[in-house]
């Protein structure tokens, strides 16, 4: 273990330095290729401002700064900038309403129709199929789109949407976006669209990395019928694989049912996912099912006879530090999400840093968790262990077993497209009308997955949203089926979020979280 932390605290600190380094570089180039003066946009704030009018100061100044802050050399002089931005300023509300619009239309088109080129090409990685070839992450992980955003900023377009719709941050929205109508939510939302100039080598190598990321977690499997016990017993049934991501996690869940060897059980599973964790885990049983393996001791063995692991040490998180590498390449890059963590708080998910603290601490603190933790320790008659944080004993009816919901599933749903099928009877079921449920439903398509179960939405009206899910040879079984149900409901709010809105810059609202639960 020693050796383990060792080995891991260098690559951190290789790969901090190297992202360092990076940063370094790129915000040298930042700086050579900005060629406006602060001079410049006052005078040409002051120009518009005479010419126009102060009712539309606000827009001005946010407007030529924006486009100041993203002009290059290669954009034009100092002069061509000041001409764009007096020719480009759309004042009247007739006039904006009708650039929005046509803005609107057309990146719809553009990001729908890469994201379906972009779907297509990750399919063998992600769908069950022959293996992954190495041609196959050559296409899986290229990004179509990747110099789309330049191209928008050298034929003007991105210019011309930044002038024009000006970008909040999140506490601006959060203090003004109370009394906003929903047009101007969306064209807050268009003024989000070009805030940073990405080059397209570091687009492409962030969905490079990306994807090969995906595809280690979604070859990432357990052979639940190769665990041994110290005893040498197998405790589960034959032809279990499980991913890590959550097959793991729902098998331990499955196991609170089972009173005579479910908690033996949980804690081989909580053993194997320390392994994973510690990195201790033999890469020959990582997707392979070649040994027996028995995670306490860490011993594998062939037909009895011992065999030498080769640990993987820290494959793991090399990924991690890859992907960490990667999207620091945006920061220089990011003048109003200056990290990653900037990124995916204040831009993605529009939710405070503070808060999102604020409420991991109310809660872990709060009276309720400890009673609620005395209440399981006494249902289940023993101390608490760490996986007891997944107890599923609050949820619904545990009568039938897993092996009988097994044969209902794998009865009812032998492939994908049984269960695509009957996706408008379950969302009758749940109380929609017919027709409403037969149009939500003819907008949602269903995959066998190779990895773990996801939900995949479109970009653009009357595409198809993704639901994806393991289903085996012998049909799905009930984890599939609970994965699959959990994905539905993403689905559905994505398929409504999108085709049934007024404004397609507030598609996604209010996102998958909303039915996270």
């Amino acid at each position: 273990m020693k050796k383990f932390k060792f080995n891991s605290l260098l690559i951190l600190m290789a790969g901090l330095m190297m992202a360092c380094g990076t940063n370094n570089k790129s915000i040298n180039d930042m700086q050579q290729s900005g060629n406006i003066t602060e001079k410049v946009v006052a005078e040409t704030i002051t120009e518009l401002k005479d010419s126009l009018g102060d009712s539309f100061t606000f827009r001005i100044e946010r407007g030529v700064k924006q486009v100041a802050e993203l002009w290059r050399e290669s954009d034009g002089s100092q002069d061509d900038f000041v001409q764009f931005c007096k020719s480009s300023f759309v004042a009247e509300d007739d006039q904006l309403e009708l650039l929005y619009s046509t803005l609107e239309r057309n990146f719809e088109i553009i990001s729908g129709y890469y994201h379906k080129m972009n779907v297509e090409l990750k399919m063998p990685l992600q769908l069950v199929g022959p293996d992954i070839t190495p041609v196959d992450m050559m296409f899986g992980s290229y990004s179509a789109s990747s110099h789309l955003t330049e191209d928008l900023y050298s034929n003007k377009i991105a210019f011309l949407t930044a002038l024009n719709f000006p970008f909040y941050s999140l506490s601006e929205k959060t203090e003004l976006g109370e009394n906003w109508s929903r047009r101007e939510w969306a064209y807050a939302r268009m003024g989000d669209r070009f805030t940073s100039r990405v080059p397209s080598d570091i687009q492409q190598h962030i969905s490079k990395t990306m994807t090969e990321a995906d595809t280690y977690i979604s070859d990432y499997n357990i052979f639940m019928d190769k665990l041994r016990s110290d005893e040498d017993i197998q405790l589960f049934p034959d032809n279990m694989k499980l991913i890590s991501h959550w097959g793991l996690r729902d098998e331990l869940k499955s196991n609170y049912a089972d009173s005579d060897n479910g908690l033996e059980k949980q804690r081989m599973i909580y053993r194997v996912m320390e392994r994973i964790i510690d990195q201790s885990i033999p890469t020959q049983v990582i997707n392979r099912g070649d040994y027996n393996w028995n995670p306490y001791s860490n011993e594998i063995f062939d037909n009895g006879e011992k065999i030498e692991i080769t640990p993987e040490e820290t494959g793991r998180y090399e990924v991690f530090i890859k992907n960490f590498q990667a999207v620091s390449q945006l920061d220089p890059y990011s003048p109003h999400y200056k990290t990653q963590l900037d990124r995916s708080f204040d831009g993605t998910m529009e939710i405070l840093k503070k808060d999102v603290e604020n409420l991991f601490t109310q809660l872990v603190s709060s009276q309720q968790v400890k009673e609620v933790a005395a209440l399981i320790e006494s249902r289940l008659g023993r101390k608490l262990e760490p996986f007891d944080i997944w107890y599923n004993g609050f949820g619904s009816d545990k009568s039938m077993g897993e092996e009988e919901l097994n044969a209902i599933t794998s009865r009812k749903y032998p492939n994908a497209a049984a269960l695509e099928a009957d996706l408008p009877n379950i969302l009758v079921k749940l109380g929609w009308t017919t027709e409403k449920a037969a149009e939500i439903s003819s907008l949602i398509t269903v995959d066998a997955s190779r990895g773990a179960g996801h939900a995949w939405g479109s970009r653009m009206r009357n595409d198809l949203a993704r639901l994806r899910t393991r289903i085996g040879e012998n049909g799905m079984d009930y984890k599939g089926y609970n994965i699959a149900i959990h994905e539905f409901g993403h689905n559905v709010e994505q398929t409504i979020t999108m085709n049934d809105v007024d404004f397609y810059m507030l598609s996604g609202v209010p996102n998958t979280a909303f039915t996270e639960a």
